[in-house]
């Protein structure tokens, strides 16, 4: 996409300092300490398309550490383009399961067929931001790392420098974040904009990080607006924290013989495409187990038994959080039969691991199932005819 680099750099100057910021000179101090200490992480040893956008979908809201090892089995499972267009979208959201975000994994597959109906990545961030899936950020680490076109990306770890290079202490809001993507716009007229990108995001996560920031080792900190001010932890402004509602939440293995009932979310919205157990909300001045059984008898259409509790398992989303209350249940006696009115299967205990389920979910099995797991790991491996142990 052609930048109005004109019209880019007025703006940004009118932020406090920037007309007179030495950009040349602290991008290439900037530029000399990435390439000393940059992490090895394994979607940086090349610049191929592909790769940098599934880590760079990844690393949105999802630590280095945490997406490292799902990007390595992500790319065995999907190395190429090509394998990724062909992939249902149960089988990314399984490669994705306890990465979170689940929006982006569903994206993903739709994106690739986009992406080899048109013969390829696009060389350009106006064609990048018309694939699902690609917003500013996005497009804008595929354009620079990939291609080298001078394209911003603003993160968390980006904006957290900014605030602090030039001391903007103002709240979160469209002026602010418009005047931080023209700070980033000019940094990568100032060199190779890939390495620019980068290096601006590592400085952010390895050296300017929220809290105790290393400021001594900071290639940038003779331009530092807060370093100067000695201190550097007032920037940027917090954003103002919202109490988040707490919900409890009644849900039912529900047994028929040696299977357990399992149904698959909407496409769309929280957790959309995700497997997961029937129940729902407890209702104000419900018991768990008196909404288990509301519950099960609208979305399942049958009466059911409960057997026993499991432990209460608590999870935080972004904007909310869960108690969940499972129970081991069954067919009550002259219940008609189940008729859920959503996708569902029957499974096996062993047979969870095939589908994608949400961490909440994961965490219930895992104590429900921990004995009977540890069990089939211990059992000696059985040969068949002619095969030797």
């Amino acid at each position: 996409m052609k930048r109005r680099t004109g019209e880019s750099a007025q703006r940004g100057a009118a932020l406090r300092g920037a007309e007179t910021f030495p950009w040349k000179a602290a991008v290439g101090r900037l530029l000399a300490w990435y390439r000393s200490s940059a992490r090895d992480l394994p979607w940086r040893r090349d610049r191929d398309p592909y790769r940098v956008w599934i880590s760079e979908v990844m690393l949105q809201q999802t630590r280095v550490s945490t997406a490292g090892p799902y990007f390595e089995r992500f790319l065995r499972r999907f190395p190429t383009l090509e394998h990724l267009a062909e992939a249902e979208t149960d089988e990314v959201l399984k490669a994705w399961e306890g990465l979170g975000y689940y929006a982006r994994a569903r994206r993903l597959p739709e994106a690739a067929r986009a992406i080899r109906a048109a013969g390829g990545f696009p060389r350009d961030a106006k064609a990048l931001l018309s694939l699902p899936g690609f917003g500013p950020y996005t497009a804008g680490a595929v354009a620079s790392i990939a291609f080298g076109l001078p394209e911003p990306v603003l993160d968390g770890n980006v904006r957290r420098v900014w605030c602090r290079l030039f001391a903007l202490g103002e709240p979160d809001g469209g002026d602010l974040r418009r005047r931080l993507w023209d700070l980033s716009r000019l940094a990568v007229q100032s060199g190779p904009p890939g390495d620019v990108n980068q290096a601006l995001m590592e400085l952010g996560a390895t050296v300017c990080g929220p809290r105790r920031p290393a400021c001594p080792t900071c290639p940038l900190r003779r331009e530092c607006a807060a370093a100067g001010e000695g201190r550097p932890e007032s920037y940027p402004v917090p954003r103002a924290r919202k109490a988040h509602p707490e919900w409890a939440v009644a849900v039912a293995l529900l047994w028929r013989g040696d299977r357990f009932l399992v149904t698959k979310r909407p496409p769309g919205g929280l957790l959309g495409g995700l497997w997961e157990l029937p129940g729902g909300k407890v209702e104000e001045g419900e018991s768990p187990e008196g909404a288990l059984a509301r519950e099960i008898r609208e979305e399942v259409g049958a009466d059911c038994e409960i057997l026993a509790g499991l432990p209460v398992v608590r999870h935080a989303y972004s904007h909310f959080k869960v108690v969940l209350h499972p129970f081991d249940c069954r067919l009550a006696p002259g219940s008609p039969p189940p008729a859920p009115a959503v996708p569902h299967r029957w499974i096996l205990p062993e047979e969870r691991g095939s589908l994608a389920f949400p961490a909440a979910t994961n965490r219930i099995f895992e104590r429900r199932f921990a004995a009977e797991d540890l069990r089939a790991a211990e059992e000696p491996a059985s040969f068949g005819e002619g095969e030797r142990e």
